[in-house]
């Protein structure tokens, strides 16, 4: 096995030991590097403290109550990269349920490891001192690619064992962690969706027992987890975990209203199960978490909005309620106010589908009023997963097709007079015409040129063609605007014919 670490990485670790202190790189770091993972970040231990490390680092910074130093490795014409530098510790007794009231700086390596939450998170890799003296050359690289031979795993609570297994297991008794650390209760799940792992029946045993201390965890603490579990590459499965773990109910409970709620006949599954499966939809096509979020609660107002029972049931409205449902929901969780109005907009209008034989431009192109043009293909792809979690087939049927088609039209830039460079007051001052039917001939004249010639579209040059033009008599000017207005409507075709091709549509 070989590890693929950058090189700014392995210098911090190096000018640790250069110091005289240990130097590992720890935590979620070394689990993805053993699952040949690409690490979104770096983390490193060391007996070395605080001030120790500030003096090898100057511009690293250094704001918290637990010793942990950044360092931003790496210059200016070079992808920086970080790296939190935390000295051993030890912890004791956590109030809040979420940081420990006491810390002290440890001496060892396997005392660090032990306050950690999970054995998959709790080794520590060495790099040995010849990996640094190599001299054939791969220091060069962006990223040195370690042969085992050079890396140690320090490893004392059976992390790679797990690993192997793909269980999620805490460090030791699984009670005292989540004691330690409620937000370890939601960590264990999300974690367990994005490596693909089962959680260990006693660890799930306890998370059961002790959800309830996540009432004692901000809100804040409570979304960003959530938002890591949406973006994992099993949210299904993740959020299937949070509710038979009792967990949901402190983050979105309003999604558990639609647990056995069954639904018409356009509909195999239940609410619930069509939700969470519109999610994994977005998932697989690793859509944005706006997207994905608003594939989970698109639907999360049918519940309360049901009237009658079996295949003739309604949900008459259930977008508006679900919309207001969703911002409530996102609220409660502090995203950002930006955040929450776009994943409104995509719950509220993502039943736009209507006859796409009778469906006129204008109603897309209100609809991208409603929603936002730069938020139309976002809905159209929860429209895209609407669809999936309905179990109907992967491939696009040529309704949604024909409506990507529509939306590409009624968004294009419209081949007319309002995209030359020259308006028709200037028209008028520049030829000294009055207003009337000769200003629009002499831009749709004007527009023939610029179509054969885009690069005349400059208004120095249209003010002078203009002049030119309005000395010539009237009908051959009007003759000359016709011909324009022939040749906008045959380029437009042209393009209208392209965007119908491209979606394989008439």
């Amino acid at each position: 096995m070989s590890y693929k670490i950058p090189k700014e990485i392995l210098n911090v670790l190096e000018r640790l030991e250069a110091n005289g202190f240990e130097a590992y790189l720890v935590g979620g770091c070394v689990r993805d590097l053993l699952l040949n993972r690409k690490p979104k970040d770096w983390d490193a231990t060391t007996n070395a403290k605080p001030e120790e490390i500030q003096k090898i680092f100057p511009d690293s910074f250094y704001e918290n109550d637990f010793g942990t130093v950044g360092v931003i490795t790496g210059s200016e014409d070079e992808t920086l990269k970080a790296v939190e530098i935390t000295p051993y510790r030890i912890e004791a007794k956590y109030t809040d349920k979420r940081h420990p009231d006491i810390v002290r700086f440890g001496d060892s390596l396997e005392e660090d490891l032990s306050r950690r939450d999970f054995t998959i998170n709790a080794m520590a890799l060495l790099v040995s001192q010849s990996a640094y003296l190599r001299s054939d050359g791969a220091s060069e690289a962006d990223d040195e690619i370690l042969e085992e031979k050079f890396v140690e795993i320090r490893d004392p609570f059976g992390g790679k064992n797990d690993l192997k297994a793909k269980v999620i297991k805490t460090v030791g008794n699984p009670e005292d962690r989540f004691e330690d650390d409620a937000l370890r209760i939601m960590r264990a799940v999300r974690l367990a969706a994005e490596v693909g792992f089962e959680i260990e029946p006693e660890t799930v045993k306890t998370i059961k027992e002790k959800s309830h201390l996540l009432k004692a965890i901000s809100m804040e603490r409570i979304r960003d987890e959530f938002s890591k579990l949406l973006m994992s590459a099993s949210p299904k499965k993740g959020i299937e975990e949070t509710q038979e773990a009792g967990i949901l109910k402190f983050v979105a409970p309003e999604l558990e209203e639609g647990i056995g709620v069954g639904q018409n006949k356009e509909h195999i599954f239940t609410v619930w199960e069509h939700n969470l499966r519109a999610l994994q939809h977005a998932a697989d096509k690793n859509f944005s978490l706006e997207i994905r979020m608003a594939a989970l609660f698109h639907d999360i107002g049918k519940p309360r909005t049901k009237w009658g029972e079996g295949i003739e049931s309604t949900f008459y409205s259930h977008e508006v309620v679900g919309a207001k449902m969703t911002v409530e929901i996102l609220s409660r969780l502090r995203y950002p106010k930006k955040f929450i109005e776009k994943v409104g907009k995509l719950v509220r209008w993502h039943l736009f589908f209507s006859d796409t034989d009778i469906i006129t431009l204008s109603a897309v192109r209100r609809l991208a009023r409603n929603v936002g043009e730069e938020n139309v293909w976002d809905l159209m792809n929860v429209r895209f997963c609407d669809r999936i979690g309905m179990g109907r087939p992967k491939e696009e049927p040529y309704r949604l097709r024909k409506y990507e088609s529509m939306v590409e039209e009624a968004l294009r830039s419209p081949l007319n007079v309002s995209k030359l460079d020259i308006k028709g007051e200037d028209v008028m001052k520049a030829a000294a015409v009055e207003p009337g039917p000769k200003v629009g001939f002499i831009l749709h004249a004007l527009l023939e040129e610029v179509l054969d010639e885009p690069e005349r579209n400059k208004k120095d040059y249209l003010s002078a063609r203009s002049a030119e033009l309005a000395k010539l008599p009237e009908e051959e000017i009007k003759a000359l605007g016709e011909e324009g207005k022939a040749r906008k409507d045959e380029e437009e075709q042209k393009e209208l014919s392209e965007i119908r091709k491209k979606y394989g549509v008439r």
